[in-house]
This record gives C-alpha cells, sequence and structure tokens, in this order.
C-alpha cells in the first residue's frame, strides 16, 4: 500500500480515524451508532436539524436503534451530530448514506447524493476515504461521484480513496441488522477496497466483509435492491 494508504489503515485500525456518516436516517444512524460503540470518534451530518437536535441529547427516532445507545456514545464523547459540511476537512472517513427515493418512472433519485457530494467535495483532503453506501444504480460511483470529487485536483486511489458498499438494513428485523449482517463492499482500486473493509470491520468485527471491484459491487444491486435509504 502507498504511504499515504498505510498511515489510513493505521488510523483506522487503532480506532484514532474520524469518521462521518452523512445521512442519519434508518441506515446512517446505525451505522453511526456502530463505529462510536466500537471506539471510534463519529459525526453525523444530516441537514434536518430535528434529527441533529435529537442525536446530540441522547435521543433516537429509529427504532432500531435504542435511545440508551444513543445516549451512552454520546455521554461518552464518541458520537455528535451537526448540519454544518464544513466538519468534513476535520475527517477521515465519510459513508454517505442519503436516501434515492423511486421517482415515477423508477429509476432511483440521485439528487440527495448529487447534494451531498458537491458539499464533502468543497472539504475533501488527501487522505481521506468516501464510501457510497445509498442504493443506486451501476456506474454511480465512477461516473457520478468520482468525477465531483475529482473535480479540485485530487485523484482517487491517489490521494483520496473511494468505495461503494451497499446498504443491506432491513428495518424492524429483529435478527438481522447493521450489527450482523455482513458487507460488501468494492473499491476504486485496490487500496480503497482495503481501507473500506478496514473501516467497516471496526463496525462489525465479528462478521466478514467480502471485497470486489466497485463496479461488480453495483451492478449485484438488483431493481428490488433500489429502495429508499
Amino acid at each position: 500500500m502507498s504511504s499515504i494508504a498505510d498511515r489510513l489503515l493505521a488510523s483506522i485500525d487503532s480506532r484514532r480515524a474520524r469518521v462521518g456518516v452523512v445521512g442519519l436516517g434508518y441506515v446512517g444512524l446505525p451505522l453511526a451508532v456502530e463505529f462510536a460503540r466500537h471506539g471510534s470518534t463519529t459525526v453525523g451530518i444530516d441537514l434536518d436539524q430535528r434529527k441533529i437536535e435529537a442525536i446530540n441529547r441522547g435521543q433516537s427516532y429509529i427504532p432500531d436503534v435504542s435511545s440508551a445507545d444513543v445516549r451512552t456514545q454520546v455521554d461518552a464523547g464518541r458520537l455528535s451530530a451537526t448540519t454544518d459540511f464544513s466538519v468534513v476537512a476535520e475527517l477521515d472517513t465519510i459513508n454517505i448514506c442519503v436516501p434515492t427515493p423511486l421517482r415515477k418512472t423508477k429509476d432511483p433519485d440521485m439528487s440527495y447524493i448529487v447534494s451531498a457530494v458537491e458539499k464533502i467535495a468543497a472539504h475533501l483532503h488527501p487522505g481521506m476515504l468516501i464510501v457510497l453506501e445509498s442504493t443506486t444504480y451501476p456506474g454511480t460511483t465512477e461516473e457520478l461521484v468520482q468525477p465531483m470529487l475529482e473535480a479540485g485536483g485530487l485523484k482517487a486511489g491517489v490521494d483520496f480513496f473511494l468505495a461503494f458498499s451497499p446498504e443491506r438494513v432491513d428495518p424492524g428485523n429483529p435478527t438481522f441488522n447493521t450489527r450482523n449482517v455482513p458487507k460488501v463492499v468494492g473499491g476504486v482500486g485496490d487500496e480503497s477496497t482495503r481501507l473500506a473493509a478496514a473501516l467497516y470491520a471496526t463496525a462489525t468485527p465479528s462478521h466478514a466483509t467480502a471485497t470486489a471491484p466497485s463496479a461488480t459491487v453495483t451492478a449485484g444491486c438488483t431493481a428490488s435492491d433500489i429502495v429508499a435509504s
């Protein structure tokens, strides 16, 4: 691995990496809580002020996450939330978990992803890992997200790292949840894939993470997978 990737990997493995989660719905909030629960300082970002206020006072609004779990991480100083995307400048990793609701034409509304990536790109810095988790169509990571992030001059797989890992949350399922569902990860280059797998291993350390090229992972999403995140 390159020196920049080595440094990020060491930071992730030691839980020194500052983790960000954009989109604090039924995918993002459970993920943020798991990162925090396993020792990573985690910042949630969402434009809904009501969600931010609820999290910062230790209250959950998601059935799959208890308020006790949120409060424990907030009180420990491992979990906080904000509407301010400038915090991205202080983060080492970001998971994008914004919704992609279906349009009348049955294709996903990409506006939330575009908006989130635009805001992240304004504060992107060398050595970051960005993981798209929102359910979307094949090619989104490399054809939409990558060019937007590279517009400022940094290159994916060289200056920063980029991967896709489709959300696999089944809301309300008492058996399978963020803690115990294995993740599938595909990166733009081998280093991005390894770093993304290492990041998820910090949140679900007892469950395997399968890796593959980004395009292969995205192609695995079927029409039935495309739901609001």
